[in-house]
């Protein structure tokens, strides 16, 4: 696969990280079961961390439809940058806790001691927060015009206008040249 082609892919792969990203945040992290028994709590991704996710990846994607469609290094760092913070949520705030055995308040009145078994919101986060880190940061890295490159065809601003001001009708400059 040529150079190029990979860079076209680029976005694409930062929006589906976005886009799981968001999507872990909907999704249980931790099971807390005790040993040897069925799992007695659940909390879910948006619980743990305040629903901040949602904000992260919605950023990181208006981020990335600014740097693509204007070519703007600053909205390509931003992108880089919410990948990390997510990255950053993930390895301080929930690997720190899978699989660690503390007691837990039941409503009855009773303590158990519970595992935090980790659920599918925490490998999606796991794999989305790493995935956007990645990809944000070699986002960050092209040109402002290879940011631009990747925007939509510039056909239309080629085109040069044909009559009076204010008119619809435009012709391309290939076109104009005949």
């Amino acid at each position: 696969m040529s150079e190029a082609r990979v860079t076209r892919l680029l976005p694409l792969a930062c929006l589906v990280a976005a886009l799981v990203l968001f999507a872990s945040e909907l999704m249980t992290m931790f099971e807390f079961t005790p040993p040897g028994g069925e799992p007695l709590d659940a909390q879910s991704s948006g619980e743990r961390h305040g629903n901040a996710l949602f904000v992260i990846a919605l950023f990181a994607i208006g981020a990335l439809a600014l740097a693509v469609f204007t070519g703007s290094k600053p909205a390509a760092v931003a992108v880089g940058a919410m990948g990390v913070i997510a990255l950053l949520f993930f390895l301080l705030g929930d690997l720190p806790d899978a699989g660690q055995i503390g007691t837990l308040d039941d409503p009855r009145g009773s303590f158990f001691d519970a595992e935090a078994v980790p659920q599918e919101g925490f490998w999606l986060l796991m794999i989305s927060s790493l995935a956007l880190a990645v990809t944000g940061i070699a986002l960050a890295t092209l040109s402002p015009a290879q940011l631009a490159a990747l925007g939509p065809s510039r056909e239309e601003s080629d085109r040069a206008p044909v009559g009076p001001p204010g008119s619809a009708k435009r012709e391309s400059a290939a076109d104009y040249q005949r």
